[in-house]
């Protein structure tokens, strides 16, 4: 027993040797400086990215790229996308199909969905105008389906409209697959975008004067002729009186996707859209959108002086003349 011993210590620094010689030869992958690469938007991993999975920034009035990182990298919009069903029902309104006062019925479908809301009830109506607000302000998934099945019949119905819209539009990396940007229940699929696509988006949206009155606003009463069910309305833009000129456009959530948010400011009589998809944090995602913006209107040329004419005395007019 003594010998086994003995020859087993003998053994020792050999057999340790050997170890080091192979952790030398083996590549150090744990201190790799080297980015994960972005993730394949298919399943239910986080594919948010510090600072963002991808981003752009346009001018409003020419569509020039001022910005761009990763534009066409794939993403979720999560409720960036009701920013389709703005423009859906918009154009429906413009082309005189539908009116802001037509009700909108409330569907036990409609009352049932979750996520942020306006507390819809089964069989209560709003006007097209209310439910608009409500898509916009509070981003409320019951009012995106009680819209959807107004224009669209079913959800699917809209579903199909809003891809139809969006292959007119040239977002040719767009498969909407909801109403709203919630995480898809089991057996469904994300709903996919990238930044470039969703810049589209917002430049046709600023086409129709009314995209501002609703994007642009901080708060709103929802149902103030029932005190008791009133729902206040706050914004989930923050940099809606917080970055100079802003005055919209949309937010979005959700655990895979992170943050993310289609914005827009006015200065000087020029525009700019900027678009932050998928970033880590809210903190993250606001502090570069406003440094997009700023990026944004620092690479437009100098808007032309505003020239002011000067009256014509009768003095003058007889000096002219001779």
């Amino acid at each position: 027993m003594k010998q086994k011993t003995r020859f087993f210590l003998a053994l020792v620094p050999t057999l340790l040797a050997c170890q080091l010689t192979v952790q030398a030869a083996t590549p150090k992958a744990a201190q790799s400086t080297t980015p994960p690469p972005a993730a394949s938007p298919t399943g239910r991993q986080i594919i948010s990215r510090n600072p963002y999975l991808g981003a752009i920034v346009l001018d409003a009035a020419t569509g020039k790229v001022l910005f761009e990182q990763q534009a066409d990298v794939k993403g979720y919009p999560a409720s960036v996308l009701k920013l389709m069903d703005l423009l859906i029902i918009l154009e429906r309104v413009e082309q005189g199909q539908l009116s802001l006062q037509d009700q909108v019925p409330v569907s036990a479908k409609a009352s049932h969905t979750g996520g942020s809301r306006v507390w819809l009830m089964d069989k209560e109506t709003f006007t097209l105008d209310e439910m608009l607000y409500a898509l916009m302000v509070q981003s409320a998934n019951d009012a995106a389906v009680a819209l959807a099945e107004k224009v669209g019949g079913t959800t699917d119905g809209f579903v199909e409209l809003m891809n139809n819209r969006a292959r007119e539009l040239g977002m040719t990396s767009t498969v909407f697959r909801s109403v709203h940007g919630l995480p898809p229940g089991k057996g469904q699929e994300h709903d996919i975008t990238t930044a470039r696509d969703l810049s589209i988006l917002c430049r046709e949206l600023l086409k129709h004067p009314d995209t501002l009155r609703y994007t642009s606003t901080r708060e709103r009463p929802f149902r103030s002729n029932v005190p008791q069910k009133t729902v206040v309305m706050r914004t989930h833009n923050h940099l809606l009186g917080h970055v100079d000129g802003c005055d919209g456009l949309k937010t979005g959530y959700i655990t895979q996707a992170g943050f993310s948010i289609a914005v827009t400011a006015s200065r000087k009589g020029q525009r700019v859209i900027a678009i932050v998809l998928d970033s880590i944090d809210l903190k993250t995602r606001d502090a570069k959108a406003a440094e997009l913006l700023a990026k944004g209107f620092a690479a437009l040329p100098a808007a032309a002086p505003l020239t002011i004419p000067v009256p014509v005395t009768p003095k003058a007019q007889a000096a002219a003349r001779k």
